[in-house]
Order: structure tokens, then C-alpha cells, then sequence
């Protein structure tokens, strides 16, 4: 079975998931800016999940991480839990 390893940060609202996603296009770190702003529980770990299998997270996330390029930004994502802003570092 399909896993992978991401990256998120959690916000509560669209802009302000843009307003961090214009920050990381401009070179910020994104492990700094998850321990800064997100609301998951990762964010000590600089918004790293480990690896996961596909199916574990909600299908909006996982469309991210298992169909989009890897080692890029993508979001804001919504879920039921808020603003994401996603990078998968690898999937097999």
C-alpha cells in the first residue's frame, strides 16, 4: 500500500493560510512558520506528520500528498479541521 511523508501547517482561515503561503514562495522556513502558526499537534515537529499510509488522512489531504508534486507548497487546502498548507517529502 501507497504511504508518504508530509508537511503541514493547520490555520483556521483561508487568508490566513495565503498570507503563510506567500511567506514560504518568499523563502521562509516552513518547519518555523508550523511551530509559529499551526493549530495540529505536529507543529512541535515543525509540522511533520511521519509517514502515513493512504487512507489515514481526510481524501482532500490525501489527494495532496499522494497525486501533487513532492517538495512543493500546495494549499490552502480545506478540510473539516481548517487551512492546510502541504509538502510531501516522499510517497512510495
Amino acid at each position: 500500500m501507497a504511504s508518504a511523508c508530509a508537511l503541514h501547517i493547520l490555520v483556521k482561515t483561508e487568508k490566513q493560510a495565503k498570507e503563510l503561503k506567500a511567506q514560504l514562495d518568499n523563502g521562509a522556513n516552513f518547519g518555523a512558520l508550523a511551530k509559529k502558526h499551526s493549530l495540529c499537534p505536529s507543529k512541535k515537529k515543525g509540522g511533520d506528520l511521519g509517514e502515513f499510509r493512504r487512507g489515514q488522512m481526510v481524501k482532500a489531504f490525501d489527494d495532496v500528498v499522494f497525486k501533487r508534486p513532492l517538495l512543493k507548497v500546495h494549499g490552502p487546502i480545506k478540510t473539516k479541521f481548517g487551512y492546510h498548507l502541504i509538502k510531501t517529502l516522499y510517497r512510495s
